[in-house]
């Protein structure tokens, strides 16, 4: 009999011994009872984790927010330093290969003109120190004029990490330049072809521009010094454009740094009028801590022909009078020049500038030849326009190093054509280059390259400064 009055009941592999009635037995014995307590169990399941799912859903939110936000910071701090690898191998290949040359340059202008771009967060070795002008800056990496052509992003391209920040070309009247397309990339080589033709918005436009900037500089000033700065402001005679030189500070407003602006001819222009170079020069010489005639484009008709030394030596003379009527500090003034002359017309460049008493020479703008040794679509190389990258630099090198020839370091020289890598920012010092530009391989490698370029000068330095090695070509000719 399975059940007496005393019987051992095994629930759950524990005995347990109690009396009880049949009745209670057959209870017992029935398959009822442990649904009945598999139910209540599940039931007393589901409330606690109901009970527990409204805390488990704010913990796994709470962590998905905090992950997020984190991420994003950090993100953000990434994308802000001018050094993070994403810049140069995702971001600009990206953008060239989406969309088109002119539109890429314009998104950059566009977010460096909302101070969107990154920022060169290292400090500038004191062995890439180099004074010009009786000014001293803490690198010889420049921008050459034609990236900011308007002077929409000046503080941008500071905060990257440049030395030296050249605007422009800027012509007398706005002007659309020449039908697009009219910019090309020569992938394979590096390269670039345009044909921009000097699209500006013309000198009143980028004044207002220049001075709008100084404003702001000297709202933030008014905050930190508001008596300085109000009696200043009283006893300018020309509004803002004089009180960076009344501080102290240079006219790239940054103390260690100096701005180019480069002047153009407009295109309706006489060839051989001077008369844009002179409005240039008064209209926006106080603005500048050096400025530059640029007489070799090859996209506006008839500019080259002002290389001529007759015609050169009469323009530099105007305009040389034109900056010795700007207040004190006068700025420099440089000419830029083409790197496809031949050597007896750089001669005659050369002592047309030390005759007419200009205070530099940029070498070179891009070039109308076409290398043999391009590799990159032949009808992207046929286009018509000047042609800059690696192609460019043995003949902005060669010219280069004639114009030293002829001027033995009486003249700031400025090496700008080609320049890929440290090593090419070197090679154009030892040929007599005080400091350097770059324009293509800003644009192939993106805002990180003033950075690279400085990292790259310091280890091929190898413990020398920038300024020991200028001119040390000649040094080691002179001694042989």
């Amino acid at each position: 009999m399975l059940f007496k009055n005393s019987s051992k009941l095994r629930i759950h592999s524990l005995p347990y011994t109690f009396s009880t009635t049949p009745q209670i037995q057959r209870q017992l014995c029935s398959p009822n009872l442990f649904l009945t307590h598999i139910g209540l169990s599940t039931r007393l399941l589901s409330t606690k984790t109901q009970q527990s799912r409204p805390i488990t859903t704010k913990l796994r939110n709470f962590l998905l927010g905090t992950t997020g936000i984190l991420f994003t910071t950090l993100f953000i701090d990434y994308y802000f330093d001018s050094r993070a690898a994403v810049h140069k191998y995702v971001i600009t290949p990206l953008l060239r290969a989406t969309i088109d040359v002119e539109q890429a340059h314009k998104l950059a202008i566009w977010t460096a003109k909302w101070g969107l771009t990154p920022r060169d967060r290292l400090p500038d070795d004191e062995r890439l120190a180099v004074e010009v002008w009786g000014k001293k800056i803490s690198n010889p990496v420049g921008l050459a004029a034609g990236f900011d052509k308007n002077g929409e992003a000046i503080d941008s391209m500071f905060d990257l990490g440049f030395g030296i920040v050249e605007i422009g070309s800027i012509t007398p009247e706005p002007q659309p330049g020449n039908p697009k397309p009219r910019v090309f990339h020569l992938k394979s080589d590096r390269a670039l072809v345009n044909r921009y033709g000097f699209n500006s918005d013309g000198h009143r436009q980028v004044a207002l521009r220049l001075r709008e900037r100084l404003r702001r500089y000297f709202h933030r000033s008014a905050k930190l010094y508001p008596n300085e700065t109000a009696a200043l402001l009283a006893a300018s005679t020309d509004g803002f454009a004089s009180l960076s030189d009344v501080l102290g500070t240079n006219r790239s407003l940054r103390h260690d740094r100096i701005l180019g602006i480069n002047l153009g001819k407009n295109k309706s222009s006489s060839p051989n009028s001077h008369e844009d170079y002179v409005t240039g020069v008064k209209t926006l010489g106080n603005f500048a801590d050096f400025l530059v005639i640029n007489v070799s484009s090859p996209n506006t008709p008839g500019l080259r022909s002002l290389q001529r030394r007759g015609v050169l030596e009469d323009l530099l003379r105007k305009v040389m009078n034109a900056r010795d009527t700007l207040q004190k500090p006068r700025p420099p003034l440089l000419v830029k020049i083409a790197p496809d002359l031949s050597d007896e017309d750089l001669r005659d460049i050369a002592y047309a500038a030390l005759k007419s008493r200009v205070d530099g020479i940029i070498v070179s703008n891009t070039t109308i030849s076409r290398p043999d040794t391009l590799e990159s679509d032949p009808e992207l190389i046929a286009e018509t326009g000047g042609l800059s990258g690696p192609p460019l630099k043995p003949l902005a090198l060669h010219a280069l190093r004639e114009i030293y020839k002829h001027t033995q370091g009486r003249l700031i020289l400025v090496g700008c054509g080609g320049i890929n890598d440290a090593r090419d920012a070197l090679e154009y010092a030892r040929a007599g280059a005080t400091f350097v530009q770059v324009y293509t391989s800003f644009g192939y490698d993106g805002v990180g390259k003033p950075r690279e370029l400085k990292d790259g000068i310091l280890r091929e330095l190898k413990g020398k400064r920038w300024i020991d090695v200028i001119g040390e070509d000649w040094q080691r000719k002179r001694e042989i």
